[in-house]
């Protein structure tokens, strides 16, 4: 408890010294929640109101005053003041409800949930200074509500009375179970007459809502005043049992003294109203653009910029995921309340014909509203009046109605709307924490989102500008931050500026910045502020000229449209490059600017590939300022050639720069007119250059040599010019140009050799042979080879006659026809099959057979004939390919005549194919018909929506060919995804209604013409669903573990988890990106899943779904959280006991102390508290290692990194260091030793001499009596004797042959393994009951699965038992509970059970033997297999004793009871005449005689049952008596308990209720005597009542009334028969004699012979037990004999145990163990009540069965227990008997493990799904909690766990079953 204090003393340390520091920020930390957030518009200040503190803020959001509001004692049940009478007070929360500001009276008006919402009056200047407060008012004080899901609103107002004008504020409020009904009350902040402060001064009871039915579920959003009206904005239901939501406003005048103007309207958001639940709203001016468009758009009626407009959001209870935003003018609110109004006071309510008005609230009929003529009465009554109808409500046929400007995906949770030069912006606030920021025109769009961090909590409804609009404060659960309405200034460059489309914001080009307009110096002017959403920047139209060459200079007129107005001191510079010259405007012109280009010594160089540069260009304005820029192009007509080298003219002169060409000196210059000649050819005169064209032949063969001639053209200048050509394929030869007669040439060709492709084109260059120089060649020809793709003759023959290919039978290939020197053959050789696919085909044919090969036909009318397995196939002439292949649709095969005959199976053969010319081929390969059998389809069951890979498996299935093989499941193709031995195919989705489907026929499909089917194959079943998952939330880093709860997920085949980015405004890509995650682990009804990283996009625009194979499920509300953010660690110093602080930010988003993990160095720290901002580490016990080798290897400094891990995030936070230990000196410890000791001996001395003086004085009194009482003693023994002689009789005759009542199994294992435990009859594993929530239910049980599969690994059971057994604080009792849980755990693999068990005992054998004390083993239950083996035992002998044992038992214990019933029984002292037991003897002699009753029982007819009782019973005996003989047939458990029953006795013609305490019971001084039924005077023969008692309220005038009669019952001084000895009133003793005082001490041995009198009736059935157990002639239970055989093994293995060792083992095992077990608790195999004398008698039985069961001898003396003296005699018989049994027993036949494993599986079989398994499970997993982490240090430390990696699976199960999220 102290360690525990400490701890959360620390914590509470840690928290406040972690408190962020109210530092200068824009930024304002809660510690609380904050609900209410108001700004006083006056000075700008702040005030919060969050859950028990309230801030006041000054506008930098630096706290000025807080004050402590909570917590406070209080309950909801209490009425204030809530004093110590309110025993239910707690400490609770205080909410803060309602915060308004009175700036006049510079008061703040604050109201909390405590104390029934009692509201309080604040300075404003000071909030810690409370003006008010009172809750001594009662209810009319009452203001807001004490519930927090319950809104409240509020607004400021007067009200007039008596000429007085008043402060008022009116509130509209939600209803709570304790609040007041009032929906909306006017409070009053003065005292007034009877008013006080806070009353409600309008009694309004029409507007309230029904305290007995919760019909109107008001949520208010809002509340406002206009134009003399007070309007309230809520959502609420329609009042009657639909739940669904609908959106009112609700308006009344200010100072309406009654209410009587209050008017509800139905806001509809859509024309379907899917928008139905307004959030949050604002009302604002709308800007002049955003007023034109609504007053266009037609739908709000005429708008202007000035009028208000209601911005309202809403959800939709349609469709959670989206929200929307509407806008309402007030013009038009006020116009229908107008038509609704005035439709009620004139028009009976109707507007074209239909009624319009209804009131809410009141069961008021239809006759609401009244009918006169007077059509102005709503504006003559503007505030209504008492004689009117009130409260008025539109019908939802007249709300109204706007379209949705605006929907989101997700919660827009708050509004606030600013006008930035006529146009309007929206700010949206939404649930995750951010805002977004609308541009509200015609198309309102998302522009961008306010900076700063996003926190993923809920923004707060009160959005807010400060007083100078620049500024929001944006309010989330726990933080204000105040953030500007614009960033402009971010953006340095004009497109960045505009991109941002945002309003507040434009390029302001004469000073370079973005900005907003009024920040531009001279935006008023033309084109020097550019509007950011028009998406223009000042640009260049066009250069004058376009372009210069790079060898020139001159100037350049810049035409830029947008150019802004320039004043005579502006200066205008342009820079190219880095050349700068200046500008000028020519006069007159506004678009104009003239520069100076730079000289061609500063031009760049022209680029390679490229003939021009180009050179930036850039306007400045006053030497600083860029106003436009863009770029120049310098061309260099010499670089034009580089474009195509082998036509240099053409090049140069088609250029795009007017080059021209001259072709003396081949050069390519800039156009010149002054040059002049023939061999100049001018721009784009291509025609005039020199050149070659049109070769001859187009076509050259490969390998031969063929001359090609051509044309010359303009070749003039180069008369008598010798010339050679060339190309690539050439290498590096040329050949020479020959010129025939005029312009012809030409060259011998070349042998060309090429082989990559048919054809390929060849282009020639020319060059002067002189000055190597190129003249233009266009001469390009084809050249082809004939054998590329033409592998046989056939497809040689079908090459283009142009080609002259022909097939030379010498080199076996296709060749140009020159080339091949032998005869060319008239056909080709014949055709040759290489293949066919498919080899097999159905029976019936009609599919696609594919023959490749060669020479098979040049044309498809080629193929004459083709025939396969003997079966002629049809030629497919639209799939023949030349030569290689073809395709033709076999026919069904042949039948074998006769027809009758079934198929033989060896139906094939080979294919033949016959062409053109009488060829024919045949193939080396055999087509084989045959008859494919599909016979099975697994899984023979899937989802409806499709998906599953179903496998069919079968005979020859691989018959034809994939593509031939069609699919269906009852008509749903299945797309075929493999095709072999198995097919396997993807269903489709069933169309079919009925879900699950009837067994569907699986079809499948060879060719046309065979159908094979699997009748009722497959199943088509529900798709599954999932009903929730948890958590909610990953950090981007992923790798948290997902569970997700449903069902049919067993039939899933796939399942994954994929996160994709959602279509969002601002996500500019387009390419889909997603991130998939496999399922971790998968049951029918739990999925796990680690979340997938995600690394793409904003955490806040992602759409996680599940896809489960077809079916794809979107996880509604998942959120990804940006990665939290660590701060470097600020104590870097730990002990062994201290803990370690992280801080940071974001932790709790997605996070919990038991998932997150954290290490120092190699070792695992507990996470014990993970807040938001901060994680609190316990240290590791002991100094771990460093985690890298690096930091193994520097030893310098002990420093040891701290890594902190959430999922599959890790971020090292930093080092940390073991602070070295000091050692204590010895002068300390002597001392703090010495000085405790020697107190401890003077106490002791001291108590040992008081004892000592006691002692004589008890001996002295002793004596005394001993001498009154001599003379009694002779007259008693005589009495006594007299009755042994009549008891001595048999009664065995009394027994009844009733049926034996066994418990069944369930109730036998759990009394045996569970009763014994600290909760009896409540542990859980008896109720079968243990605390799960509703929603981890399928979790847990998946988990508890997983658990059991690990118990089921024998390493780690084992592993798991040594570690608890090691550890001090598991005691005995836990190791008995642990082994029976383990045991039921186990049931249903009881043979693995017996083999732990096994394993378990050698190990404790060897641990005893070596110990050398062998004996001692299984002496006790001390460890948890000596349970295990107890359990075992009584799992093994259950069936025995049902079928042998239990009669005998059974027999024996009637007996004991009848015995011990017949004589007297003290109720109080539970001691009885007729016993075994010496301590429970009746030491007394009691007159008494036996009473035979009539009982009749009330209500079962009119048969008496008689019932023998004693007239000394008390009434509870007798009542126990006559149900025992009543109820005689039904077990113990199914008869009705004594405290259920009463008595009653008729003797007269009253009737008198029985009972053991009532006013007329006797008194003896202080004592009470119980009633019997002497007491009563209850006669022999009486008839008494039983009656069934329904409640146990008194039942007659006479008696008390129960609280009394319990309070005689609770009496301790009531008795029986015998009043206590040592309780003897005082003042008795001191009147009475000496012999009075004798009589009442009598000595109890003088009584001992009763004993013998109760031994001898009961012998036979003791006799009768020991036998039926100790007897090996009859049945021995196999259990029993191989138990005894093994510890036979044993005993030899070991040899230092001798026989008596092992006897002892055996009777440790079983009699002792069980035997003495069953005997002394009868109830754990029957279903019987043992009273406590029954009991004290079963003990002296069982005490003898275990002396017969040991070997020693026990020597009796006067001195031994009565007991022992009883059963002397019998010992000896006993004993032999036990000898004997264990002889019997080892001369069995040998039980082998088979049999008993046989044995063992069935009674796993019979009963183990009766057993509480789960909750056994649950229970064992406790434990594994407990010691969690020395077990998982056990199993790192043995290979055999690490092997079967049983740490991550229960890592993995402690992940899943503590999933608690652990918080201060």
């Amino acid at each position: 408890m102290e360690r525990w204090w400490a701890w959360h003393f620390l914590v509470a340390l840690v928290t406040v010294y972690l408190s962020p520091s109210h530092s200068k920020s824009t930024e304002f930390p809660s510690a609380s929640l904050i609900n209410n957030v108001v700004a006083d518009p006056h000075t700008g200040r702040l005030y919060v109101g969050a859950v028990n503190t309230l801030y006041q803020l000054n506008p930098d959001l630096e706290v000025e005053s807080r004050t402590e509001t909570g917590p406070k004692r209080d309950n909801r049940q209490c009425t204030p003041p809530v004093t110590d009478a309110c025993e239910e007070a707690v400490d609770t929360d205080n909410h803060n409800k309602l915060l308004l500001v009175h700036g006049a009276k510079d008061v703040l008006v604050v109201c909390g949930s405590v104390f029934r919402g009692i509201c309080s009056l604040r300075n404003l200047s000071n909030v810690e200074q409370l003006l008010y407060f009172s809750d001594t008012k009662g209810e009319k004080s009452y203001v807001a509500s004490a519930e927090e899901s319950v809104s409240v609103v509020g607004v400021m107002s007067y009200f007039t009375k008596d000429r007085d004008n008043f402060t008022v504020f009116l509130v509209g409020k939600g209803y709570g179970s304790h609040d007041s009904t009032k929906l909306i009350s006017t409070r009053i902040l003065q005292d007034y007459g009877d008013w006080v402060v806070f009353d409600s001064i309008i009694e309004a009871s029409a507007v309230q809502a029904n305290p007995f039915v919760l019909r109107y579920l008001h949520d208010f959003r809002f509340a406002f005043k206009d134009g003399g009206f007070v309007y309230f904005l809520f959502s609420r239901t329609l009042g009657v049992q639909d739940t669904k939501n609908f959106t009112f406003i609700s308006r009344m005048c200010e100072d309406d003294q009654g209410y009587y103007s209050y008017t509800e309207l139905q806001l509809n958001c859509s024309a379907t109203n899917k928008y139905n639940k307004a959030q949050a709203a604002y009302v604002a001016a709308p800007g002049e653009v955003l007023a034109q468009s609504m007053t266009k758009s037609g739908q709000y009626g005429p708008v202007s910029a000035s009028d208000k407009v209601l911005f309202v959001t809403f959800t939709s209870d349609e469709d959670p995921s989206t929200s929307a935003m509407c806008m309402y003018p007030l013009r038009s609110i006020n116009k229908r309340l107008l038509e609704i109004i005035g439709a009620c006071y004139s028009d009976n309510g109707i507007i074209n014909e239909k009624a319009a008005v209804y009131s809410p609230y009141s069961s008021k009929s239809e006759e609401l509203c009244s009918s006169n003529n007077q059509n102005n009465m709503a504006l003559r009554y503007k505030c209504g009046a008492e004689f009117l109808p009130s409260p008025l409500a539109s019908k939802a046929d007249f709300a109204l109605t706007a379209e949705t400007p605006l929907v989101r995906k997700g919660h827009m949770t708050a509004v606030a709307v600013a006008v930035e030069m006529g146009h309007a912006v929206a700010f949206l606030g939404t649930a995750t924490g951010e805002v977004q920021k609308v541009h509200l025109s015609a198309h309102p769009e998302v522009y961008g989102r306010t900076p700063g961090e996003v926190t993923g909590d809920k923004v707060n409804k009160n959005l807010l500008f400060d007083s100078s609009l620049q500024h929001l404060y944006i309010t989330t659960e726990k933080k204000i931050t105040k953030v500007p309405v614009q960033a402009c200034h971010l953006k340095t460059d004009c497109h960045s500026c505009v991109s941002m489309k945002d309003p507040y914001c434009g390029w302001c080009v004469l000073e370079g910045k973005c900005t907003r307009k009024q920040d531009c110096s001279r935006s008023t002017e033309e084109n020097t502020w550019l509007w950011s959403p028009n998406q223009q920047c000042v640009q260049i139209q066009a250069f004058n000229p376009p372009n210069l060459s790079c060898k020139k200079t001159q100037q350049v007129d810049i035409t830029i449209p947008a150019l802004p107005r320039l004043r005579p001191s502006d200066s205008l510079q342009c820079v190219f490059g880095s050349f700068i010259s200046s500008a000028v405007m020519p006069t007159g012109s506004q678009v104009q600017v003239t520069c100076s280009l730079p000289d061609p010594v500063e031009i760049p160089p022209t680029p390679d590939q490229q003939d021009f540069v180009s050179v930036p260009v850039k306007v400045l304005v006053n030497n600083l300022i860029e106003v436009t820029s863009g770029q120049y192009h310098f061309y260099n007509c010499a670089a034009t050639v580089r474009k195509n080298q082998n036509t240099p003219c053409i090049a140069c002169v088609t250029s795009e720069w007017g080059c021209q060409w001259n072709a003396l000196y081949h050069r390519c210059s800039d156009s010149n007119d002054a040059t002049l000649g023939e061999h100049i050819v001018k721009p784009q005169e291509a025609d005039r250059c020199p050149q070659f064209e049109s070769p001859e032949p187009l076509l050259i063969p490969v390998g031969f040599e063929i001359p090609i001639s051509f044309q010359g053209r303009n070749l003039d200048i180069y008369m008598g010019r010798r010339f050679a050509i060339g190309t690539e394929l050439m290498k590096h030869t040329e050949e020479e140009v020959t010129q025939e007669q005029g312009s012809k040439f030409k060259f011998r060709g070349h042998q060309f050799a090429y082989d990559k492709q048919q054809e390929v084109n060849v282009s020639f260059h020319i060059k002067d042979r002189d000055t190597e120089m190129k003249i233009d060649s266009t001469l390009t020809v084809v050249l082809y080879n004939c054998s590329v793709g033409r592998e046989d003759c056939s497809l040689c023959k079908h090459a283009d006659a142009k080609y002259q290919c022909v097939w030379c039978v010498a080199s076996r290939t296709c060749v140009y026809r020159e080339l091949c020197p032998s005869p060319l053959p008239a056909q080709c050789p014949n055709p040759e099959i290489t293949d066919i696919i498919p080899r097999f085909g159905p029976l019936n044919g009609r599919i696609s057979v594919t023959i490749k090969g060669s020479n098979m036909g040049i044309k498809k009318e080629d193929i004459k004939k083709i025939t396969v397995a003997g079966v002629e196939c049809v030629h497919q002439k639209d799939r023949y390919s030349v030569s290689t292949s073809v395709v033709c649709e076999i026919m069904p095969a042949k039948r074998v005549p006769p027809s009758d005959v079934p198929f033989e199976p060896t139906n094939s053969g080979v294919v033949e194919i016959e062409v053109e010319g009488g060829r024919t081929g045949r193939s080396q390969v055999i087509f084989t018909y045959r008859d494919p059998k599909p016979n099975s389809v697994h899984p023979a069951k899937g989802p409806a929506a499709g998906g599953t890979v179903i496998t069919i498996e079968g005979k020859d299935l691989d018959t034809a060919t994939k593509d031939d093989v069609a699919v269906t499941v009852g008509g749903v193709p299945c797309e075929v995804l493999s095709f072999g031995a198995q097919i396997t195919c993807k269903t489709g989705s069933y169309r079919g209604q009925k879900v699950p489907s009837d067994l569907l026929t699986v079809t499948v499909k060879y060719g046309n013409n065979t159908s094979k089917d699997v009748p009722a194959a497959y199943q088509y079943s529900e798709n599954p669903k999932i009903t929730d998952y948890y958590p909610k939330a990953s950090f981007v880093c992923g790798g948290r573990r997902i569970v997700v709860v449903g069902n049919g997920f067993e039939l899933i085949q796939r399942a994954t988890m994929k996160v994709l980015p959602s279509s969002d405004d601002f996500s500019q890509n387009t390419t889909p990106v997603e991130f998939v995650q496999e399922a971790l682990s998968k049951n029918d009804t739990v999925l796990q899943f680690y979340s997938p990283p995600v690394n793409c996009c904003d955490s806040q625009s992602l759409r996680t779904v599940l896809l489960l194979d077809n079916v794809m499920e979107e996880l509604k509300n998942f959120d990804y959280h940006p990665d939290p953010t660590f701060n470097k660690l600020a104590k870097n110093v730990i002990t062994e006991t201290s803990i370690i602080i992280v801080t940071g930010r974001g932790f709790s988003k997605a996070m919990t102390a038991k998932e997150a993990q954290a290490f120092v160095g190699d070792a695992s720290c507990h996470v014990n508290i993970l807040q938001d901002d901060k994680l609190i580490l316990e240290a590791p016990s002991s100094q771990p290692s460093a985690r890298s080798k690096r930091q193994r290897r520097d030893t310098t400094n002990d420093l040891l990194e701290l890594v902190v891990k959430f999922g599959h995030g890790e971020w090292t936070v930093g080092s940390v260091y073991y602070a070295r230990k000091e050692d204590l000196p010895l002068a300390i410890i002597i001392p703090a030793v010495l000085v405790p000791m020697l107190l401890f001996i003077a106490v002791s001395v001291y108590c040992y001499r008081r004892k000592s003086q006691q002692a004589e004085r008890e001996y002295e009194k002793v004596k005394h009596q001993l001498e009154n009482l001599e003379e009694s003693v002779r007259d008693r023994c005589k009495k006594e004797f007299t009755d042994l002689m009549i008891e001595m009789e048999d009664h065995t005759s009394d027994l009844s042959e009733a049926r034996i009542p066994f418990l069944d199994y369930k109730t036998y294992t759990d009394r045996n393994f569970f009763l014994p435990s600290k909760d009896g009859a409540n542990d859980a594993m008896i109720t079968g009951k243990i605390q799960i929530p509703e929603a981890r239910r399928a979790i847990v049980a998946q988990a508890l699965n997983q658990f059991s599969n690990l118990l089921n690994s024998k390493t780690f059971l084992i592993n798991f038992i040594h570690t608890l057994e090691s550890r001090p604080d598991f005691n005995a009792r836990s190791r008995g509970y642990f082994a029976s849980l383990l045991t039921v755990a186990l049931h249903g693999k009881l043979e693995y059970y017996t083999d732990i068990t096994r394993t378990l005992l050698l190990e404790l054998m060897d641990e005893h033997v070596q110990n050398k004390n062998p004996k001692l083993m299984l002496r006790r239950s001390e460890t948890v297999v000596e349970r295990m083996l107890c359990n075992w035992m009584s799992i093994c002998l259950y069936q025995f004793l049902r079928d042998t044992a239990g009669e005998p038992l059974y027999k024996l214990f009637k007996a004991l009871k009848h015995q011990v019933e017949k004589g007297p029984v003290d109720a109080k002292m539970k001691k009885a005449k007729y016993t075994l037991n010496d301590t429970g003897l009746l030491g007394d002699d009691v007159e008494y005689c036996v009473l035979t009753l009539q009982v009749l029982v009330h209500g079962e007819g009119p048969d008496v049952t008689p019932v023998k009782v004693l007239n000394c019973d008390t009434i509870s005996q007798v009542k126990e008596k006559i149900i025992d003989q009543v109820y005689r047939n039904l077990p113990y458990s199914q008869r009705p308990k004594v405290e259920s029953v009463a008595l009653e006795w008729r003797p007269g013609s009253t009737g008198q209720i029985l009972s053991d305490l009532d006013l007329t019971s006797q008194k003896e001084g202080r004592w009470k005597r119980l009633n019997t039924l002497a007491h009563y005077n209850v006669r022999d023969n009486a008839t008494l009542v039983l009656s069934r008692v329904l409640h146990t309220q008194s039942f007659h005038q006479h008696q008390d009334s129960y609280e009394e009669k319990n309070a005689l019952l609770e009496d301790d001084n009531t008795f029986h028969l015998v009043r206590p000895a040592d309780e003897i009133d005082e003042g008795k003793s001191k009147r009475g004699s000496m012999k009075d005082k004798a009589m009442t001490k009598a000595i109890t041995e003088i009584y001992l012979t009763r004993l013998l009198s109760v031994k001898g009736t009961l012998q036979q059935f003791v006799d009768d037990f020991f036998r039926s157990v100790l007897c090996a002639s009859s049945a021995v239970p196999p259990a029993v004999k191989y138990f005894f055989d093994f510890l036979d093994e044993q005993a030899l293995r070991h040899d230092n145990v001798d026989e008596e060792t092992l006897h002892i083992w055996k009777t440790n095992s079983l009699p002792l163990r069980y035997w003495v077990n069953i005997l002394r608790n009868p109830h754990f195999i029957f279903d019987v009540h043992v009273t406590e004398v029954v009991d004290a008698s079963l003990h002296v039985i069982s005490q003898t069965f275990m002396d017969a069961c040991t070997k020693t001898e026990h020597k009796l003396s006067r001195e031994s227990p009565s007991n022992k003296l009883l059963y002397a005699k019998e010992i000896s018989t006993y004993k032999k008997m036990v000898d004997d049994y264990y002889k019997g027993i080892r001369q069995m036949v040998p039980v082998s493990d088979q049999d008993m494993n046989t044995h063992l599986a069935e009674v796993s079989r019979q009963h183990t799904d009766k057993l509480n398994t789960q909750v056994a499970l649950h229970q064992l997993y406790q434990y594994a909690s407990k010691y969690y982490d020395v077990i998982i240090q056990s199993l790192d430390e043995d290979p055999a766990a690490q092997n079967k990696q049983l740490t991550l699976r229960l890592q993995q199960i402690a992940a899943a079953l503590e999933n608690k999220v652990t918080d201060l």
